[in-house]
């Protein structure tokens, strides 16, 4: 059973992990369509087209293997944790029942206008569509997230049945969609995908600054790029703060855990930087101390709950969540600081002559995706051994038939498989990129 159930968990950790590079791309690019078609419809200036047509191109990619790489993990819910959804098979139905027709039909029910409508339906229609593709792509965001965050903060249900037959019944669907951490967990997570988006963009806009090519197109890039970039990571700091409150609240375990706190304590430090080690119960390193009680309570002479509230069996690996909090943390402010510096160099006109600074937002295009993946370790490793918080233990959700041989060996083709998938991403996206945009675009004469 140990083996079962740990890859089982190692390979929907894997699945997930790939499938999360594709929908942040997706959905910061949506946001970037829509500013630069905006601006075209406004200035009718022929280079925003340009921008929107070049950037579609990349988002019907990123768009496309994001859709092939997540449909395994429906499968996995059957296969490999049917226990898990016939308990939560009310909620998640509808969630993702909602996702089906407010988010990917809309979605994909626009993509051929936004990909093919350019000289075939006017100005207005064509930004239109664009619209509704971006809406789409942000509820797709919006329902996973209140069916992830009912695991974290479960409300509006109850509980039918006993034993292996018992599952979770909604009574309110609102308060399931709005459960103490759905709001500032979507909050933040769209807050990470327009960085991941708005980084791509600057990233191609500062290679082709650095290589001499394509200026006037790299220079909007950088511009509307940093603009989304700075407003996402202004956003990142006021809901991660949030979101750290609503952890103290219904995860005290989780919050320990990311601040290595193993006894309950006023005065609780907020540790910048360290190591922690569960066997010896230490956390060392560099900490402001009383700033964690004060950023909680508003008081530092506040206690916060540590890790010896709670029983050896229900305490989260705090050495993982430590380190992978911390170093999120770290790269969301090394991002930050790096678009401050491109923001003020920008301003003084000095930005396209900063040859090191450009590397440095050719390479930041690394940080967001880096983030997010931290972010979803931390708090989902946060969250054990619950794969329902306070309800349903992971091991308990693990399907009674499956075997640890069965699950490696599709763990490993899949594996292979999307290897296959990244390099073929890749390939397609510097073969764009190597192409750059059209360098004239007919403007279509029609409204």
């Amino acid at each position: 059973m140990d083996d079962v159930l740990w890859l089982s968990r190692l390979q929907f950790a894997f699945t997930v992990a790939f499938h999360y590079l594709y929908p942040p791309l997706s959905i910061g690019l949506g946001v970037i369509l829509v500013l630069l078609e905006g601006l075209w419809l406004k200035t009718k200036n022929p280079l925003h087209r340009r921008l929107a047509r070049f950037w579609t191109k990349v988002f019907a990619l990123t768009f496309a293997i994001g859709v092939a790489s997540g449909i395994v993990m429906e499968f996995e819910f059957g296969t490999n944790w049917a226990a898990y959804s016939r308990f939560v098979g009310d909620v998640f139905g509808s969630a993702l029942a909602a996702e089906g027709i407010f988010a990917f039909f809309l979605e994909s029910g626009f993509l051929a206008l936004l990909l093919f409508g350019w000289d075939k339906v006017g100005p207005k229609t064509h930004f239109f569509s664009t619209c509704m593709v971006a809406l789409g792509a942000h509820f797709s965001a919006v329902w996973i997230v209140v069916a992830n965050s009912w695991q974290q903060t479960p409300a509006g249900f109850h509980i039918v049945g006993e034993g292996l037959s018992a599952r979770a019944e909604i009574t309110d669907f609102w308060a399931m969609v709005f459960n103490p951490s759905s709001v500032t967990r979507l909050a933040h997570t769209l807050g990470g995908c327009w960085l991941a988006g708005a980084a791509l963009v600057m990233s191609v806009g500062a290679w082709y600054l650095l290589k001499k090519r394509h200026g006037d197109f790299a220079a909007v890039s950088l511009k509307t790029g940093l603009a989304v970039a700075l407003a996402a990571s202004l956003l990142q700091v006021g809901t991660g703060h949030h979101s750290a409150k609503v952890v103290a609240a219904h995860q005290p375990a989780k919050l320990a855990a990311f601040e290595g706190l193993y006894e309950t304590r006023t005065n609780a430090p907020l540790y910048l930087a360290g190591r922690t080690d569960p066997a010896s119960r230490t956390t060392t390193g560099i900490a402001v101390p009383g700033l964690l009680s004060r950023l909680v309570h508003g008081d530092a002479q506040a206690a916060v709950t540590g890790l010896d509230a709670f029983a050896p069996g229900d305490r989260p690996n705090a050495a993982v969540v430590f380190q992978t909090y911390h170093l999120m943390v770290a790269i969301g402010l090394l991002h930050l600081a790096l678009l401050l510096a491109a923001l003020v160099q920008l301003l003084r006109g000095r930005l396209a002559a900063n040859r090191p600074l450009l590397w440095g937002l050719v390479l930041a295009v690394l940080l967001p995706q880096l983030a997010n993946q931290l972010g979803w370790v931390s708090a989902e490793v946060g969250r054990q051994p619950w794969i329902v918080h306070n309800l349903l233990r992971t091991a308990d959700g693990l399907s009674k038939v499956v075997s640890a041989n069965a699950v490696l060996t599709s763990l490993i083709l899949f594996t292979l498989l999307y290897a296959l998938l990244f390099a073929l991403f890749l390939y397609l996206l510097n073969e764009k990129i190597k192409s750059g945009p059209a360098e004239h675009v007919e403007t279509p004469n029609h409204e």
